[in-house]
Parts: C-alpha cells; structure tokens; sequence
C-alpha cells in the first residue's frame, strides 16, 4: 500500500518571535552581570575523621590482628609457597586472623577450576568470614570501602591499583609479597618483619641506632640506667627523639 501524500497546510504562518522572549534572552545570555552558577561556592564536604587515629597514627591497630585478604594474594601466595596464617604471623610477630569477605569468595568461585586450590584456602575454618551487604562481587571497593568505615583491618593485597586506593586512605597498613615472604608498609611495628629500617636519635642526637626488633627497648633502658627516669619520647613514622 502506497503513502498518502500529505497536502501542505493552508494559510501556515511562521513563529514570531516575542519582545518578552527578545528581552529574556537579553537578561540570560547577553548580560555581562548575570550570575555565574558555575563559579558559585559549593557546601565543602569535609569527610569525617576516625576517632582511633592520631594525626596518621591508627590507634585501633594492635595483636591480634586482623587482616582482609585479596583474591590475587592467596593467588600468589599460593605461587610463592607460602602459608597465609605463618607468613603473617612471621611478618608482624602477633596472632593474625586472615578475613574473607564474600566478594573475594565469589571471585575464587568464578575462577573457576584452575583456582580451586586457593577456593579450599579460602574456606579454611581458621579464617574469618565476613558478610557482604554491597551488589555485584567486586572485591575491590568492598575492601576499600571497608577499610575507609572500620580502621581496624590491613588489606592484604599484590594488586597495585587497589594498593594505591588504599594508599590515600589515612592509617591503614598495606601487607604484600616480596622476595618470596610477606612484607608491610605504613605500619612501624612492622619493620621487624622485613619493611624498611628506621632512624633512632637519643638525646637530641648523641647516639643514632637503626630501629630494629631490640633497638627501641635498648634505647629506653639505657636512659633509664643513665639515670633518667622519666625520658621524653618524640616518635614519627621516620625517626624517634629522646630528649633527657
């Protein structure tokens, strides 16, 4: 069936443009002092801060600790040889309870039967298991998420785009693999267990040490032999002053 053709209308007239439409477009467009919405001052959003820190220094760390492990660190502790629960325990020298959340389980089940191995890991009874409220089985933003609510955990992960996620959030220790043993970062306590060595100043720099496992109980116990009971302790994530 053909198209109809449609006749042109009878006596059409054009649009005519408006003297209020001519002076609306002078007020909004043309106006050198109209207001400018895009330079306008936006509410500031101040995230709030965590009450267990301390300038950067998380309070609500201690043993035994808790750690929430990634989908490509069993992955590759599997690969290293290496036992998540002892690695652990030799990295920070306390009890470590590794924590599966139920997107990085999912992510294991996905995997399908080249990771089973790092699957029955994962579902060992010595782990804890946390519940997942969020959609989707994306472990990242689960774990940064997490870890931005609840300052209690340290993530351990190889993955370089969630260690700089985790990076920007204040107070909360990074654990990955390197040389074939675990290792951490932004946790002092942890330069015990193979992270960089520190710088000890005594007595408003007198005696430098190297902050090892027995420098700091060395340093305080010589003061105090030394005859000062009461020494004054300035400590950073860098260095650490005695003043006497």
């Amino acid at each position: 069936m053909g198209r109809a053709k449609k006749s042109p209308k009878f006596a059409a007239m054009k649009k005519m443009i408006t003297k209020r439409a001519i002076n609306n477009y002078k007020e909004e467009v043309l106006n050198p002092n109209r207001k400018d919405l895009t330079k306008e001052k936006l509410p500031r959003n101040v995230p709030n801060v965590s009450s267990a820190l301390f300038f950067t220094h998380n309070t609500a760390l201690g043993p035994p600790y808790r750690v929430l492990v990634d989908t490509n660190f069993i992955n590759f502790s599997i690969q290293n040889k290496l036992d998540l629960e002892k690695g652990m325990m030799d990295c920070l020298y306390a009890k470590c309870t590794p924590c599966i959340t139920d997107c990085v389980m999912a992510e294991l089940e996905k995997l399908g039967q080249k990771y089973r191995v790092a699957l029955r890991i994962a579902k060992d009874p010595r782990f804890e298991r946390l519940p997942c409220t969020h959609k989707g089985t994306y472990a990242d933003d689960c774990l940064v998420d997490r870890v931005t609510q609840h300052k209690c955990f340290i993530v351990a992960t190889c993955d370089r785009d969630l260690k700089r996620r985790i990076r920007k959030i204040p107070g909360v220790p990074i654990m990955y693999i390197t040389q074939h043993k675990y290792s951490i970062e932004r946790l002092p306590e942890a330069t015990i267990g193979g992270g960089n060595s520190k710088n000890m100043i005594i007595g408003g720099g007198s005696l430098i040490l190297d902050w090892g496992v027995c420098g700091f109980t060395y340093a305080v116990s010589s003061l105090i032999s030394s005859g000062h009971k009461n020494p004054v302790i300035i400590c950073s994530s860098e260095f650490c002053v005695f003043l006497c």
